[in-house]
């Protein structure tokens, strides 16, 4: 364990007070806002124009993350209405679904190194919190 010294009648520890202050700061800033910038879009049958569309992201992510397949038969969005046969061969565009190509930013997710980077923040804060919990609590048992 860690000890800390403070000497009586002297301040606590200026440093460790800026330290707690900034990750407290810090922790109240940014972890509202990494929830946001990083919330995933989520697909469902309302997002798409055809069933083969549907179809076609269905089959592509495996475990049916999105819920397509309602009564898991292997058909994606079943009501949706097909593409007719004198349907031009050209490949098919669906609209653009949200994210960027929609024009409200987003990403897929947070990426591994910001994960790390928020929970080494976390575990930082905490420990610098603590810490400054452990010396007033000395200090006032001193008085």
């Amino acid at each position: 364990m860690i000890e800390f010294t403070v000497p009586e009648g002297t301040p606590m520890n200026i440093g460790i007070r800026a330290l707690s202050g900034t990750a407290v700061a810090i922790l109240l800033t940014t972890g509202p806002a990494a929830v946001a910038a990083h919330a995933k879009a989520d697909l469902d049958c309302n997002n798409f124009t055809y069933q083969e569309d549907a179809q076609a992201v269905f089959n592509s992510l495996p475990g049916d993350p999105y819920r397509l397949d309602e009564d898991n038969d292997g058909i994606a969005c079943e009501w949706l209405r097909h593409r007719s046969s004198t349907t031009s061969t050209a490949s098919p565009t669906t609209a653009p679904l949200r994210g960027v190509n929609a024009g409200l930013g987003g990403s897929t997710g947070p990426a591994g190194f910001e994960v790390v980077g928020g929970v080494g923040l976390t575990v930082v804060g905490l420990g610098l919190a603590a810490g400054h919990l452990m010396l007033r609590r000395r200090r006032l048992r001193r008085r």
